[in-house]
């Protein structure tokens, strides 16, 4: 499987980080060793000091596609769920200031939070999605797929045109603002629609 993510896909956090707003999606890859283990916990990396949250709604393919229409991309994933794009935000700045990849700061071992998928049937409208992250049960970041700049069917032709999906791949959608950093003892919740679908510590 390969996890494929999208950034800068909501307004208000491309604003929170002072970048520029894209006219496609941001594309970058994450290894299937940035899988973050279950029922273990997030370590923060000893090669940064600033590791940020980034919670986003998560789409399961379910076949595979290449060259996808719009219209078609909804048979192409079953389920929806929530993760956690843990960014070294420190590293990320210094790579991006000389121009460099941020797969350093991107795609470290453990850097991926995947939680529980639903199916996506369960909801009435995939474009009104709530969904929330709560850091020691303090709301911290909360999001509507609404809000999306591309919207999720959107993401899979634009994916499909550069890279082939297959069962089993994972897309991060993009985060919405309120990004921050995770410190040692951390608990993190993750909800869609009001039900849980992660709980992790951070040491």
């Amino acid at each position: 499987m390969k996890i494929i993510c999208i950034g800068r896909n909501y307004t208000d956090h491309i604003s929170e980080l002072q970048n520029e707003k894209p006219t496609a999606p941001v594309i970058f890859l994450k290894p299937d060793t940035a899988i973050l283990l279950k029922k273990f916990p997030f370590v923060i990396p000893a090669f940064s000091n600033d590791v940020h949250h980034e919670v986003e709604i998560l789409v399961k393919i379910c076949k595979v596609g290449k060259y996808i229409s719009p219209k078609f991309a909804h048979k192409y994933y079953d389920q929806i769920g929530l993760g956690i794009d843990f960014t070294a935000r420190d590293v990320q700045n210094e790579l991006k200031a000389k121009g460099l990849p941020w797969e350093k700061a991107k795609a470290f071992d453990g850097s991926a939070l995947i939680g529980e998928f639903v199916q996506k049937e369960s909801f009435e409208s995939l474009e009104n999605i709530n969904f929330e992250l709560h850091s020691n049960n303090k709301v911290v970041q909360q999001g509507n797929t609404g809000l999306m700049l591309w919207k999720i069917d959107e993401l899979i032709s634009y994916v499909s045109q550069y890279f082939t999906l297959k069962k089993g791949d994972v897309i991060f959608t993009g985060t919405p603002k309120g990004v921050s950093q995770v410190k040692n003892g951390d608990e993190l919740k993750g909800f869609i629609e009001g039900k849980q679908v992660f709980k992790i510590q951070v040491k």
